[in-house]
């Protein structure tokens, strides 16, 4: 179940044959360094951190530039609907 943007309304509900299902329909492929941001991004959202770029090209994952890379058009937005997570606030 998704609220109006396409976000998970209960990331719990979340798996990986989902966010690749979710991937498809924006033209991505996950790869196993999508998976690594995506736990990454999950690990923080239950740790209750803010997340932004910055933090995510601080994580030792990846940086800013293969973050936009791997996620291109709004890397933030997408990958956090694709990690099943809600829209963090940074993102409009």
């Amino acid at each position: 179940e998704v609220n109006a943007e396409g976000y998970l309304k209960n990331m719990d509900q979340w798996t990986p044959e989902l966010a690749r299902e979710m991937a498809t329909s924006v033209g991505i492929e996950l790869t196993e360094k999508h998976f690594e941001v995506l736990n990454w991004l999950r690990a923080k959202q239950k740790e209750g951190v803010a997340l932004t770029i910055r933090k995510v090209g601080n994580s030792g994952i990846v940086d800013i530039k293969t973050f936009y890379q791997l996620f291109p058009g709004g890397p933030l937005k997408i990958s956090s609907k694709l990690a099943g997570i809600p829209k963090p606030v940074s993102c409009i």
